[in-house]
């Protein structure tokens, strides 16, 4: 039962005869458990709470960077460096007081999410990467949660509901990850700072819908969005019933990197590079960022993009140590991975955290983008 005080505040949602005090009753007796508190799950969170989703759940180990400012409007200058789960769960405590907000500071993984899952009714996905949206749809196909996703890239956006009723599941769409570096995320490419806004908000919609039985939901449709040109279409999906059986979580970063064959890629932090170069320690850094980034920014090293690497390997030495970096890590990863397996280098370092982590712990001139 509504509360007076809860009537009168979802009072524009009961005027709805859609709606009604019923759907919000719902909304009230419902959970939601967002995976990331980022550039989506800053608006999703945000009208989910003034909905009144009675229970939220925010899953994010990350902290807050003045890059992320540009999209993420949860936050402010001020919370630069603090926790994103715990400064999102703060706000909207304070921008609704009747629900219940719970704070998980930590990375999804196979050994934590099937716990996590089971206390929440839908799941909705505002992760930036595959590994974790194929453990998400997992997770959710094993335990029978529906999920909703949403996927940014540059100026467009995809948006579907998975599993909701044993409907089509992520998998049914994309029955395998596209190879490492082939889609770059917004850190690497960019994107549009209203677009994740537009998109959080599709997915707090589809959430609604599915907890309060209203409305037709993107269950077997994957939408598709382009806010340069404001064209849109839906996409119908079918159901691969095998898709469904999935019954063991997976190593995921292992299953969007096949061609890693389980090597370890031995990395170097931003301090402990720093503090090996103050010892005029003879090392060759390696940059494999494309050449915009490295005008923007960059760290003095040599600029072999990464889609050039295989034709410039003879530029990159073996007989000292070689540090190779882009701008989180993922692309050097990648590069290092190629010179390993196919041109026999043991010389290798990735920058952990990449050129972002150099200006977060070393030279903060140097900007990051």
């Amino acid at each position: 039962m509504l509360t007076d005080q809860e009537k009168k505040r979802y009072h524009r949602h009961t005027l709805l005869t859609e709606f009604g005090i019923e759907g919000q009753e719902r909304l009230k007796t419902s959970s939601v458990l967002v995976i990331g508190a980022g550039g989506l799950g800053c608006p999703a969170l945000q009208y989910l709470c003034a909905a009144g989703v009675g229970t939220i759940g925010i899953v994010d180990d990350d902290i807050v960077d003045l890059s992320n400012l540009q999209r993420q409007v949860l936050y402010t200058d001020q919370d630069i460096g603090a926790s994103k789960a715990l400064t999102a769960a703060a706000k909207l405590r304070l921008q609704n007081p009747l629900i219940q907000i719970n704070a998980y500071e930590t990375r999804l993984s196979s050994q934590n999410a099937l716990d996590l899952f089971e206390q929440y009714d839908l799941i909705l996905d505002g992760s930036d990467n595959f590994p974790t949206r194929y453990l998400v749809n997992d997770a959710c196909v094993m335990l029978k949660k529906p999920f909703v996703m949403g996927s940014i890239y540059k100026f467009e956006a995809q948006i579907a509901v998975f599993n909701h009723h044993n409907g089509p599941t992520y998998r049914c769409v994309y029955p395998d990850p596209p190879k490492p570096g082939d889609v770059p995320n917004c850190s690497e490419i960019g994107v549009l700072g209203v677009l994740p806004g537009i998109v959080g908000c599709y997915q707090a919609n589809e959430a609604i819908k599915v907890l309060t039985g209203m409305g037709e939901t993107l269950s077997g449709k994957l939408m598709v969005l382009n806010v340069f040109t404001m064209e849109s279409n839906k996409l119908l999906i079918s159901l691969n019933p095998s898709n469904l059986e999935i019954d063991v979580l997976i190593d995921y970063e292992a299953f969007c990197n096949p061609n890693s064959n389980g090597m370890e890629i031995k990395e170097i932090t931003a301090t402990e590079l720093k503090q090996r170069l103050d010892n005029n320690e003879d090392i060759q850094i390696i940059d494999v960022r494309e050449a915009n980034e490295y005008e923007l920014c960059n760290m003095g090293g040599e600029l072999i993009s990464l889609g050039t690497i295989p034709d410039n390997a003879d530029k990159i030495s073996k007989d000292k140590t070689v540090v190779v970096h882009c701008h989180h890590g993922m692309r050097s990863a990648n590069a290092i991975m190629h010179l390993t397996n196919n041109e026999g280098f043991t010389n290798l370092l990735n920058l952990k955290g990449g050129i972002h982590a150099w200006s977060t712990e070393v030279d903060p001139s140097v900007s990051t983008y």
